[in-house]
């Protein structure tokens, strides 16, 4: 493990919640009777709530307050969680491997933190992922490097001695501004050549991320 720490993103790298939330926010957005399209969703991925709902209100012209959007959106998702959200394809493996090899880790997420933690303990993770910071505790979101910063300090470790995991483009510009290795592995929402302009490290699953670096090639 050449890596001092690591950053794990959530949703979408290690959790499949991306279509749950697209559809929470879908089925916000139309009970206004508005079209919540791809093109879209993709100018808001990977954003703080309050920026994504401040970029939303722009295009929309949404009449409440970022602040009331943000509890309305919270309040819809956090029921769903515990039902619906399901692990990726290689997640369990790839934190065991993580946990196993001694060098601190977390997940930097644009989550509130009662989502980071809803999500957590809805797959069994409370004990095996105790480290969990939310961009809500820094001055900017994703795509600005804040979250990763600050996870950075909380370790103990420099930003370009960490290893930072993500899915989409917005999350992997933060990583990488934070000076940190960044893996994107895609979620279904983006296309995998829209990440490789970012970051030379793209993979198709967190399998073939935990091969890598159990062979040495990361």
């Amino acid at each position: 493990m050449r890596y001092a720490a690591v950053c794990f993103d959530m949703d979408g790298t290690l959790v499949e919640s991306e279509n749950i939330w697209e559809d929470t926010e879908r089925q916000m957005f139309e009970d206004r009777g508005l079209a919540y399209t791809d093109e879209v969703r993709q100018q808001v991925i990977g954003l703080r709530l309050d920026e994504f709902f401040r970029r939303l209100k722009a295009i929309f012209g949404l009449p409440e307050s970022v602040e009331d959007l943000m509890r309305e959106l919270e309040a819809r998702i956090l029921p769903r969680i515990p039902h619906e959200v399901k692990p990726k394809r290689g997640a369990q493996a790839l934190i065991e491997w993580v946990a196993a090899q001694g060098v601190p880790y977390c997940i930097a997420s644009s989550s509130s933190a009662a989502v980071i933690d809803a999500v957590v303990e809805s797959q069994g993770w409370g004990q095996l992922i105790t480290r969990r910071y939310s961009a809500d505790l820094v001055a900017h979101g994703k795509p600005a490097p804040d979250i990763y910063l600050y996870a950075a300090r909380q370790l103990g470790v420099d930003p370009g001695q960490c290893l930072a995991l993500e899915d989409s483009p917005n999350g992997t510009r933060a990583a990488v501004a934070a000076g940190m290795t960044t893996i994107a592995v895609p979620d279904f929402h983006t296309a995998p050549q829209a990440l490789q302009a970012i970051t030379p490290h793209v993979y198709p699953s967190l399998e073939a991320v935990l091969k890598a670096l159990q062979e040495g090639r990361l």
